[in-house]
């Protein structure tokens, strides 16, 4: 609910970036222009469990013209990039999840990702229902 309320002040119309490391050759990266948001909302309810448990996919949506991008990546971290911040910051904070600047993670560590041979299906299936080249 939170990643895809944080996705309203991105506009009507955004951009997809879908990742995967499914495959031993490494990332694939798909993505997709001029998606009406409420569509991808009603389509990424469909794939939750994909985008919740998958430790090989990430998603990343963004304003077609703005320099405004917000990523659930694979190991399942929120990311907001954005010259204004307050819209997003008001969505975390109606979700309980307030700013605290001396929280300090490790993201790039020694770390395993962890799937199943389902979620690469799922992801399959994600790609050709958003249409992404």
């Amino acid at each position: 609910e939170t990643f895809l309320e944080l996705l309203a002040p991105l506009g009507d119309t955004v951009a997809v970036l879908l990742a995967s490391s499914h495959e031993e050759a490494g990332v694939r990266e798909y993505s997709r222009e001029g998606v009406e948001r409420l569509v991808l909302e009603s389509l990424l309810w469909d794939f939750e469990d994909l985008l919740l448990h998958d430790g090989r996919t990430g998603i990343a949506i963004l304003h077609p013209q703005q320099s405004l991008e917000v990523q659930f990546d694979e190991h399942k971290l929120l990311v907001v990039y954005a010259q204004a911040r307050q819209p997003f910051e008001r969505i975390l904070r109606g979700h309980g999840l307030d700013r605290d600047d001396r929280l300090r993670f490790l993201s790039q560590g020694e770390h395993m990702h962890t799937s199943h041979a389902r979620h690469a299906r799922q992801f399959e299936q994600l790609v050709r229902r958003l249409g992404c080249g």
